[in-house]
């Protein structure tokens, strides 16, 4: 890899921000001043300094967000506030990207990434990767429409949804539930309550595969996934354990 590129990319500035640092003898690989902004070097095996400080390098990045309500999931937007805002500039530089989504309204977990392959691999229809949600709903939920679940409820359009996993928790006028599915369709959990008369109020995913929302990252906080989490990711351990 380059020099100006492996510097650029870790957040040191445009190629003319690094043309100056290199220029000025600012930066060394393996402690000796490199002076040509093409100087090619492997970033796994070679220590970059800058101002004396080793370059942490890393390839990507793995971010788990407790997505808040208001913010959509996309790099940019004309109209709405992305994910990718909430973030500061040291992952910005990765230019990472959301895997999945969420919908505007709803929170909860988040992976954001700019590992292409495992982005893929999570969100692949063919994986029938689980994915977890806490949901309120109006309305009484039954042990009816826990089969319904199970069968594979039609939804509005005709479409017999894939069988998911109904868990009641509470019932009432003011049911919480826990709903597991296997595929993402537009509205995907809001139209299979709607599909049993009733209503989703609040929705927040919970999991996805074997990565489950740190309960201690407060709505719109995010923090970046431990070794072993990507390991998991990246083996394909992504269903939960039944």
């Amino acid at each position: 890899m380059r020099l100006d590129k492996l510097l650029a990319n870790m957040g040191y500035g445009s190629r003319k921000d690094v043309k100056a640092l290199i220029k000025k003898k600012q930066v060394t690989v393996n402690g000796e001043i490199v002076k040509n902004t093409a100087f090619q070097l492997d970033p796994e095996k070679d220590t970059t300094a800058v101002h004396g400080e080793v370059v942490e390098y890393r390839k990507h990045i793995y971010v788990m967000m407790n997505k808040p309500q208001g913010y959509v999931s996309a790099t940019v937007d004309d109209r709405d506030r992305t994910v990718i805002d909430l973030l500061p500039s040291k992952y910005q530089v990765f230019n990472p990207f959301p895997a999945g989504r969420l919908d505007k309204d709803t929170e909860g977990l988040l992976l954001i990434t700019s590992d292409g392959e495992l982005a893929h691999q999570l969100t692949s229809p063919r994986k029938d990767i689980e994915k977890t949600y806490y949901a309120k709903v109006r309305g009484r939920m039954t042990e009816e429409d826990k089969q319904s679940f199970t069968d594979g409820i039609v939804l509005d359009d005709g479409y017999q949804a894939k069988p998911a996993v109904l868990t009641i928790m509470q019932r009432g006028e003011l049911s919480e539930v826990e709903i597991t599915v296997t595929e993402g369709k537009y509205h995907q959990v809001k139209r299979m309550v709607e599909a049993a008369g009733k209503k989703v109020i609040f929705l927040k995913r919970i999991r996805m595969g074997t990565l489950t929302l740190d309960s201690a990252l407060q709505t719109g906080e995010y923090r970046e996934l431990t070794v072993s989490e990507v390991e998991m990711l990246q083996n394909g351990e992504n269903k939960a354990d039944s």
